[in-house]
């Protein structure tokens, strides 16, 4: 169990907290002293001389008319009462440090840094919510990273991006799906030299002659049988083509005519290339992206980069903003 830390501005200092008289950094000392066991530890601790540590208890226990440690030549130990008015105390004194804290970050603003990862293209709706979040917070940097293919939920567990912008599906326990934005009408890449290649558009059976290359794994099968359905909506078998790590690897087994990729319009028109044709499917659910998060990872500024997402959704294909962030070596920075 992890105890306070040497008391820090607002929280250190004394005062009131509910109690005639009662002061914070008694109960401080008093939590520290129950971990550690040790007056001379304590002191350490706090940055304060072990009778210092003495007399703080001492007010304390004299304000709640018990005592709450034994101490001998020996051993330090707390009293029945002291268990119990530790194991009262510890959250209430957790939440107090986290209204402190949030108010001070509130004080502050955003501030620090925020990793992005993006899969396929960064499209025009996920910059200018990176646009409206340097608005509101200059002083955050925005690092933007790719995310493999294969990989889409990898980077968040590993806590090498605070936020992601996947295609969904997501079903994960561990993760937070929030805002749903850029739902786009597929289409599939076929090599220029595939009989399909000059149609104006295909049907989802058309898609049970074809085989589709799909992500890898570590991916979850779920999401990956989204991305490469195994039948079409009627039930007809879709072939199975190759496994991919990358975007760049598909496009690549999709030019030498090993099969056909689904990719949403955007992401299509980014990754044009004179040997790959794509081609729009009917009858398909849309491609649609989800803004993702760590569970246990939430913090102020990913919150505040899924209200930026959930704003520029909301204003649906407005012009950006004037302010775009330029970015150099994956850093996204407020221009001019």
């Amino acid at each position: 169990m992890s105890g306070p830390t040497a008391p820090a501005g607002p929280v250190g200092a004394p005062g009131p907290v509910g109690a005639p008289g009662l002061e914070l950094r008694e109960l401080e000392c008093f939590l520290v002293l129950s971990e550690e066991l040790h007056f001379g530890r304590t002191g350490e601790r706090l940055y304060v001389s072990q009778s210092r540590v003495s007399q703080l208890l001492r007010a304390l226990e004299s304000r709640i008319g018990a005592r709450l440690v034994d101490r001998t030549s020996r051993r330090v130990r707390l009293t029945p009462l002291g268990e119990e008015f530790h194991a009262s105390l510890r959250p209430a004194y957790d939440a107090l440090r986290a209204t402190v804290e949030g108010a001070r970050t509130a004080a502050r603003g955003i501030e620090g840094r925020l990793t992005v990862g993006f899969q396929g293209t960064a499209d025009d709706r996920v910059m200018r919510a990176i646009d409206a979040f340097h608005a509101r917070h200059p002083g955050c940097a925005t690092q933007i990273v790719e995310i493999p293919l294969c990989d889409p939920f990898g980077a968040l567990r590993s806590g090498a991006v605070d936020v992601a912008v996947t295609l969904l599906p997501v079903a994960e326990p561990d993760l937070v799906l929030g805002p749903v934005f850029s739902a786009q009408r597929q289409t599939v890449a076929l090599s220029v030299r595939h009989p399909l290649a000059s149609r104006a558009s295909l049907s989802a059976e058309e898609l049970a002659g074809l085989p589709l290359i799909a992500p890898d794994g570590p991916a979850p099968v779920y999401w990956r049988t989204a991305q490469a359905p195994l039948a079409t909506p009627e039930g007809r078998p879709v072939p199975a083509g190759p496994r991919v790590s990358t975007l760049q690897e598909g496009l690549t087994l999709t030019a030498a005519g090993r099969g056909g990729m689904l990719l949403c319009r955007p992401t299509a028109d980014y990754h044009g290339r004179r040997d790959v044709v794509f081609v729009p499917v009917t009858g398909l659910p849309d491609s649609v992206l989800g803004v993702v998060h760590h569970a246990a990872r939430e913090t102020a500024r990913v919150r505040a980069f899924t209200a930026a997402v959930r704003e520029v959704t909301a204003a649906g294909t407005s012009p950006r903003p004037r302010h775009r962030p330029d970015t150099v070596n994956g850093e996204a920075r407020q221009g001019g």
